[in-house]
């Protein structure tokens, strides 16, 4: 029996299908992520960035961008989203070593680092997100969408669950 795709292929090698399948639609990436930084100023704390400085800390937050449809996991205008929030993450083949904020069970991370799909992915569950949504790994039912909360307070939204991993 040959082997899947992700266990033969590296995520370089795969075709843009295989690569877009590896997605476990778990919308983390789409979780507003903030740098803990002394020198951030007012004006400067919610600018995106596309690194992080040595010292600082990035933390993730229960905010979502406004066009996640929060129950099914997916962008309303996925199509669209860079053009319609344009520090919207992209997740390619060619950036996919400078990426530092993908959480560790993103299926790309995973992959990246040699550490397997998990057993929840779409992917070995029948193309299904039930088991995904079962282990706690979603978005589901624990986010507030940025067009609904004051960004001012953003500190009060700060969590831990991203981090969570589990196979």
């Amino acid at each position: 029996m040959a082997q899947p795709f992700w266990e033969s292929k590296t995520l370089s090698e795969m075709t843009r299908q295989e690569w877009e399948s590896i997605c476990d639609g778990c919308a983390k990436c789409c979780l507003h992520k903030f740098i803990d930084d002394e020198d951030t100023s007012e004006a400067t704390e919610m600018q995106p960035t596309d690194y992080i400085e040595s010292g600082e800390q990035m933390h993730y937050s229960n905010i979502v961008c406004y066009l996640l449809n929060d129950k099914k996991c997916e962008c309303t205008r996925y199509q669209e989203r860079t053009v319609l929030v344009p520090d919207c993450v992209q997740l390619t083949q060619e950036n996919l070593d400078d990426v530092f904020f993908m959480p560790p069970s993103c299926s790309y991370r995973r992959l990246h680092e040699g550490r397997g799909l998990p057993s929840w992915h779409p992917l070995l569950n029948k193309g299904k997100k039930s088991a995904m949504h079962k282990a706690g790994m979603s978005v589901r039912g624990k986010v507030v969408k940025d067009n609904e909360v004051d960004m001012e307070y953003f500190d009060e939204h700060i969590v831990t669950w991203p981090l969570n991993d589990v196979d």
